[in-house]
This record gives C-alpha cells, sequence and structure tokens, in this order.
C-alpha cells in the first residue's frame, strides 16, 4: 500500500501529516509507525499526524509520537493538520478540529496559523520536587498533555535531555509522565522555552502545549500581562494569549508559523505471521 503525506513543521517541530479520511492508515502497526518516524531509516518526524473524519468537527486530528503510541494533543502538530486540511479543502479558514483532549479551534491567519486551545486544568505552583540531590521549584499543568515548566536564569546552560529524562520518569508524575519545560524570562513579555518531549525522549526544537504551558505558567507567577512572546529552541517566536482571570484559564491560543516542506509516499507491507514483511 502507497501511503500519500506531506512533511511540515512549525517552529520547528516537524510532523508527517497523512489525509487518512478513507481510515486506511496502519494504526495497528505500531513498529511501522516508530520506523518511518526514525530520523535515520525513516522519514524522520517528532510525529505522525492523521486527518480522519468527524461527525462533530471539520475533521478529527490523531496524533502519533516517534515510538508509535497514540497520545491525546499537540499544539504545533494541530496548527500543522489545520493548515494541511485548509489547502487540501477539507476545512474552512475558520474550523473547528476533533482530538482526543478535546475540541480545538483553528484560524488561518496569512502564512500563520491561531490555534484556540482548551482550558488548561490540573495546576499546581510552584511546588518542591527533589531530583538526584537538587531540588527544583516547578509548576505543573496539563494543555492538553501533562507539562512541568521550571524556570531558569539561563536557558542555554541546562541539559535538556539529560535533565529533562529524569523529571519525565520522576515518580511524582507516574504513571503517565510528563513533557518538561525549561523557560527563561529575557523581557517584560518574553520568554526562551526549551523542552524535553514525552514519546519523542528528547529535546524538540519546538512543543505547542509546552510553549503554552511555559506562557502561561510564567504569566501567572510574574503577573505578566499576556500575550507573551515565547521564542523556541529553533528560534521562531510564537504568542500565546489568553485570560487567566477564570479558572486557571479560559481563551487560550498559540499563534506561529506551520510550513509545508515537502511531499512524498510511504511503502507499506503488512507483516507476516513470521513478523516479516510481505513482498
Amino acid at each position: 500500500m502507497n501511503i500519500s503525506f506531506v512533511k511540515m513543521h512549525g517552529a520547528g517541530n516537524d510532523f508527517i501529516v497523512v489525509d487518512d479520511r478513507e481510515e486506511q492508515f496502519p494504526l495497528h502497526d505500531r513498529d511501522w509507525m516508530a520506523r518511518i518516524a526514525n530520523r535515520r531509516t525513516g522519514v524522520g518526524s517528532d510525529g505522525i499526524l492523521l486527518i480522519q473524519p468527524s461527525k462533530q468537527a471539520d475533521f478529527r486530528m490523531r496524533f502519533i509520537n516517534p515510538d508509535g503510541g497514540e497520545v491525546d494533543m499537540c499544539g504545533n502538530g494541530a496548527r500543522c493538520i489545520a493548515r494541511h486540511a485548509y489547502t487540501l479543502g477539507i476545512a474552512p479558514i475558520s474550523m473547528s478540529i476533533e482530538t482526543r483532549a478535546g475540541p480545538l479551534h483553528a484560524d488561518i491567519v496569512g502564512e500563520q496559523v491561531r490555534l484556540q486551545m482548551m482550558d488548561p486544568k490540573d495546576w499546581v505552583i510552584d511546588q518542591p520536587l527533589k531530583v538526584r540531590d537538587q531540588t527544583f521549584s516547578y509548576t505543573f499543568l496539563n494543555t492538553g498533555v501533562p507539562h512541568v515548566v521550571l524556570e531558569t536564569a539561563d536557558v542555554s546552560s541546562v541539559d535538556v535531555d539529560d535533565l529533562g529524562r529524569s523529571i519525565r520518569w520522576h515518580a511524582a508524575f507516574q504513571p503517565e509522565g510528563t513533557n518538561v519545560n525549561f523557560v527563561q524570562r529575557t523581557g517584560p513579555g518574553t520568554l526562551t522555552v526549551r523542552t524535553y518531549e514525552r514519546g519523542v525522549e528528547e529535546e524538540t526544537l519546538a512543543c505547542g502545549t509546552g510553549i503554552v504551558a511555559s506562557g502561561l505558567a510564567m504569566a501567572r507567577r510574574h503577573g505578566m500581562s499576556l500575550p507573551v512572546q515565547v521564542r523556541a529552541a529553533g528560534g521562531d517566536v510564537l504568542e500565546v494569549n489568553g485570560d487567566l482571570s477564570l479558572r486557571g484559564g479560559t481563551q487560550v491560543t498559540l499563534c506561529g508559523p506551520a510550513v509545508t516542506v515537502y511531499q512524498g509516499s510511504l511503502l507499506y507491507r503488512a507483516p507476516l505471521a513470521s513478523g516479516k514483511a510481505k513482498e
């Protein structure tokens, strides 16, 4: 089976995007999905995005991590899939998206996409966390997926993969684990963020839900006015906006680029009972 796809990125967070309205994509084959997401032996991506039919929205988004596991939400992925759905004529310029985390709304704004997120939940503010021989003060919130936010004076000096991995697997956040964001305040309304992503299991150039979590956490911690401008590790700047006066945050939006890089075709061979691919 040949599966057409486009490669896209949102602020350096890159995805394999597939129009799967006929629902033929082999979601059952987790090993194959992990192989095509691999950067040495496959296309390479931070995740696989599927456009599927929806009875309650313009389309349904499915998101598969590079380890082959499905998760509820991806902010940069949602902006990319919104751009692609609009390009294909599947969705209008102002659209609704069904996700496992809940309904989303997206608007195409020139070269950018503005995504209205679900309300953040499960806030835990300025709690101590002991990692190895150090104690950190962290904020936790769920912006579609769980995120820890740690403020640092110099985000460039953080060993994101090492420290992020230790926090991601920390007993305090099991059994699901968490994404981990290291944030530096660089101005009255500006931040720089680096993120260790659960499922990718390393630092990525950007994480949409992490950028939102970081922007909201820092605004709440420091009394900053929204919107805030957040620079991702890849260099792009995204805008986080919303209202923090009610229920820990409402009307939250993420606005930034969603870029199509190239298109291609994936070859899928169903595995035989022996585990070898059918020729």
